[in-house]
């Protein structure tokens, strides 16, 4: 009897895909269905604009990039819910909000109120995650980070449309320099204990910038309201590292 050779497939042939989850698939077409969005607000933001109809568009892809690289690692559930939808929701007028940063010609209030819809979307996400029973590492994973590029996104159009000094962006990279700080140090990149005071601190930076966009609050106001986001933000983050050192590996 002749000893069977093993198959190997033909360079010919062509690579069989890897066969994409639900949740993953479902998540691929309401991206495309929230691409129109970040088009419409930025045009609305920016107007007729091609640059920065581009940098929002491209904000835009980068942001679904990162977020499906994060869902291939793992997802707790069938299908995706309506909770990462809104979250997917609001990466998408975040990123429209960058046309703004390019071309800022649209009034401050017209950008408050894109602003300030994102942020109420910010607590939707959260109270369905909760009722549907669809709590995840990734779910709350993808919301920190378009929390991130939220405010730092807003700490930009503040300075370029000349609401704030060139400091009001320090305010929008705590998350930033965290993570840098993190290749450096790998104990700062492990997992933290969820902390309802992290999300109130958000709450605090993000609605303090949004306060800062029509530009009607007195000069002594608005300084006094970015000290205040940037003392929580120090306290908050300094907490976490406390915590985070003491339980090194």
């Amino acid at each position: 009897m002749s000893e069977a050779k093993p198959e190997f497939p033909s360079l010919s042939q062509p690579k069989v895909a890897r066969p994409r989850s639900a949740p993953e698939a479902r998540f691929g077409l309401l991206a495309w269905c929230c691409f129109p969005l970040v088009l419409g607000v930025g045009f609305g933001l920016a107007g007729p604009s091609a640059p920065a109809l581009l940098i929002a568009a491209g904000g835009y892809g980068v942001g679904v990039w990162l977020a499906t690289l994060l869902l291939r690692r793992g997802f707790d559930h069938p299908t995706l819910g309506a909770c990462n939808a809104v979250t997917l929701v609001r990466l998408a007028l975040t990123s429209a909000l960058l046309a703004a940063v390019v071309t800022p010609v649209a009034s401050g209030w017209v950008v408050c109120a894109v602003a300030a819809i994102s942020l109420m979307l910010d607590g939707v996400d959260g109270w369905l995650a909760r009722r549907e029973g669809r709590c995840s590492d990734f779910g709350a994973r993808f919301d920190m980070e378009v929390d991130a590029a939220f405010g730092l996104i807003l700490a930009a159009y503040l300075w370029a449309a000349g609401a704030a000094g060139p400091l009001v962006l320090l305010l929008g990279l705590p998350r930033y320099v965290f993570a840098a700080a993190g290749q450096i140090w790998p104990w700062l990149l492990a997992d933290l204990p969820p902390r309802f005071g992290r999300k109130v601190v958000c709450v605090i930076q993000i609605g303090s910038l949004i306060a800062l966009i029509p530009q009607v609050l007195p000069p002594v106001l608005a300084q006094t309201l970015v000290a205040g986001a940037a003392l929580a933000l120090v306290w908050s983050f300094g907490r976490d590292v406390i915590w985070l050192w003491r339980n090194r590996a």
